[in-house]
């Protein structure tokens, strides 16, 4: 198949996978015209990298899955290197969650504080001036 075919059967767009080409995440074959050719191998590689980039991996974390598809694999996460890539991701995301944690905590601690003084204030007495509003 040609360039065209492949970028709408993966959903993305020629642009894309000559950027792949140029990175050595997609083969670059040619015809005998000239124009880039494609195989249904190619698409599982692009469907991998796509489902790897919807998970938040980076294009270079996604090299050891197209590597291992292409050494003939059935799954582009049957490879030690991909397996690697899958732990340091996990890693990663448990650090956010915990960041995040910590935010939240910090936020509703605020929140109770401020609600806290705004119960407090006398009634009837004048409203506290915000910024945002006025």
């Amino acid at each position: 198949m040609r360039i065209g075919e492949l970028a709408d059967r993966a959903g993305t767009t020629t642009r894309t996978l000559r950027y792949y080409e140029s990175r050595g995440l997609l083969p670059a074959r040619r015809a005998v015209n000239g124009y880039r050719t494609y195989d249904e191998n190619d698409l599982r590689l692009l469907q991998q990298i796509r489902t790897l980039q919807d998970f938040g991996f980076e294009l270079e974390e996604t090299r050891p899955f197209v590597d291992c598809l292409r050494a003939g694999h059935p799954a582009g996460d049957s490879c030690p290197a991909s397996l690697a890539v899958y732990r340091r991701k996990l890693t990663d995301l448990d650090t956010l969650i915990g960041q995040l944690q910590a935010v939240r905590a910090q936020v509703g601690d605020q929140l109770a504080r401020a609600e806290l003084e705004a119960e407090a204030q006398e009634p009837g007495g004048p409203e506290p001036r915000c910024e945002l509003t006025h």
